[in-house]
């Protein structure tokens, strides 16, 4: 038997284990388990990156939430064919890795997942994540209290919450929009005119969050909208995949101003269906971004895009381009009938 140093959990472990996370332990080989370069496999290693995330040493539990946020599906995908995984085990997986959606419907399915760690799901997971969850019938049905929070959870769409048995409130309502959000925001309104914490404040905030293993996602859950739109306009790749997907546009649009954003970002969100009109405008507006073809290609297919902008793309198409688009009932009548008339215009200078 051993414990965590920061709340006592009893686990039986193997003699390799307990010889990581013994009080006394070589700190040297501590850290190298806790950076994945120690010869451990499976339940053992999983196990001792538990033990090592609630080290009072910040180093090591650094390099263990660094690790279990890295660690690949294949060694995970073995460890929950073990049916005596500890739930607190669990729970830590769920914590660090809450956007993983092929990881937590493992967890969610693993006989030894506890209530209260499905819970933290119900109420903080994404629409995805909810989705796996619902599927849970006996679960559900043993614990009402699942299918209330799943309700509660701004990241539910209007379908889902139907599915369970959710009241449709009269329109105007909240949650009448039955937008999908990736992460809540649904505070939005009534703090929208906070400033919220300043840069060195939320750089405190976001170093803090990572040594007690909190991923992007649930520091996300905390910030106002103020926050959101700092992380927007100077976040990394991960928190503009975050913000992207905000319903309020004023975070939308910072994240296109973000100066670090890449033209395969770009592409992605013209790409999108979903886009608003209004991150659709920012596109079409930067030059630098409509020197692009398969963005120009992007937009003229995009619901969002109005007619007279896409028509106006149309001629910068290849040939083979305007002739899958001519055939297209997924564009407006007006953009199938400008590439027809340009392609019939290709072929008579082409004598074709």
């Amino acid at each position: 038997m051993t414990q965590a140093e920061s709340t006592t959990v009893r686990l039986k472990v193997s003699p390799e284990v307990a010889r990581l996370v013994r009080p006394g332990a070589p700190r040297d080989a501590q850290l190298a388990a806790a950076r994945g370069a120690f010869p451990l496999a499976g339940k053992d290693f999983l196990t001792v990156l538990f033990f090592l995330c609630n080290s009072s040493d910040t180093e090591i539990k650094t390099s263990a939430v660094k690790t279990l946020r890295a660690l690949p599906g294949t060694i995970l995908d073995a460890v929950f064919k073990d049916s005596t995984l500890h739930p607190q085990v669990l729970e830590l997986l769920v914590r660090a890795r809450i956007a993983d959606t092929e990881l937590m419907g493992s967890v969610i399915m693993h006989p030894s997942t506890a209530i209260k760690t499905l819970l933290y799901l119900a109420n903080k997971a994404d629409q995805d994540v909810l989705e796996r969850l619902a599927e849970h019938q006996n679960k559900l049905r043993e614990h009402p209290e699942l299918v209330k929070a799943i309700i509660a959870n701004p990241n539910a769409n209007k379908e889902l919450k139907l599915r369970l048995g959710w009241q449709n409130p009269e329109s105007g309502s909240v949650a009448e929009t039955g937008e999908d959000q990736a992460v809540p925001d649904a505070a939005e309104d009534q703090d929208g005119d906070e400033e919220g914490r300043s840069q060195v404040e939320l750089e405190a905030l976001m170093e803090e969050a990572d040594q007690e293993g909190l991923s992007k996602y649930q520091i996300a859950l905390e910030l106002k909208v103020a926050e959101k739109i700092k992380m927007g306009l100077t976040g990394d790749k991960e928190w503009r995949t975050l913000m992207i997907k905000q319903s309020n546009k004023l975070i939308q649009a910072a994240v296109l101003k973000n100066p670090r954003i890449t033209d395969g970002e770009v592409l992605m969100i013209a790409k999108n269906k979903t886009s608003s009109e209004d991150l659709i405008r920012m596109i079409l507006l930067n030059k630098e971004w409509m020197k692009l073809y398969e963005i120009k290609k992007a937009l003229i297919t995009h619901p969002k895009t109005p007619p007279p902008k896409a028509m106006r793309l149309v001629p910068m198409l290849t040939m083979k381009d305007i002739k899958e688009l001519a055939k297209s009932r997924q564009v407006s009548t007006l953009v199938s009938t400008a590439a027809r008339k340009e392609l019939e215009l290709r072929i008579k200078k082409t004598g074709g």
